[in-house]
C-alpha cells in the first residue's frame, strides 16, 4: 500500500500529519512504527506535529534534535518522537532505554532512522517527505499488515 500526498504549505503536511494520528489502530498490541525520512526542512517535524496535535496535545511540538527524543502522552497513546540525526554511531541508542517505548498503544515518529541502522524496529510505515520548489511531495509506504490497513484507513 502506498499513499502519495502533494503539500503545498506546511499547514497541509500538520493535516497530514492529523490524518494519520486520526487513523492509527486504536488496539495496538505492539508500538507503530513510522520512519521519517528527507532532507533537513523537509516537513519532518512539521508532519510529526500535527499529528501530536491531533491526539489531543496542546503544547509545544518542536524538534527532539537535541534531547534525541521527546514523548507525549495523549488519550489512548503515547507518541515517541525521535530525531536521530545527531547520532555519531547506532549504538548509540542502547542508552536511551527505548526496548523500554516498545509497547502496546504507542507510536513512534522516528526522523533520521537511517542513523539508526540496526538497533531500530522495522517500520510499519515509512514516510519520504520531498520539497519541491512550489510544494512538497510526501510519499507513504506500508511495509506491515497493520501499517497497510493504517494507510488504507488514511486514504
Amino acid at each position: 500500500m502506498t499513499l502519495r500526498v502533494i503539500a503545498a504549505t506546511p499547514e497541509d503536511t500538520e493535516t497530514f500529519g492529523a490524518r494519520l494520528a486520526c487513523t492509527a489502530p486504536s488496539d495496538l498490541k505492539s508500538a507503530l512504527i513510522v520512519h521519517l525520512i528527507g532532507d533537513l526542512g523537509a516537513g519532518k517535524t512539521t508532519l510529526a506535529r500535527g499529528f501530536v496535535r491531533a491526539r489531543g496535545f496542546n503544547g509545544l511540538v518542536k524538534s527532539p534534535t537535541y534531547t534525541l527524543f521527546e514523548i507525549y502522552v495523549v488519550p489512548y497513546l503515547s507518541v515517541v518522537h525521535l530525531d536521530l540525526y545527531r547520532l555519531q554511531e547506532p549504538s548509540e541508542l542502547d542508552a536511551l532505554g527505548l526496548r523500554d517505548m516498545d509497547r502496546p498503544a504507542t507510536v513512534w515518529l522516528v526522523e533520521w532512522p537511517e542513523r539508526g541502522a540496526g538497533r531500530m524496529p522495522p517500520a510499519d510505515i515509512s514516510i519520504s517527505l520531498e520539497a519541491g520548489v512550489d510544494a512538497h511531495r510526501l510519499t507513504a509506504v506500508a511495509h506491515s499488515a497493520i501499517g497497510a490497513a493504517w494507510l488504507a484507513a488514511a486514504s
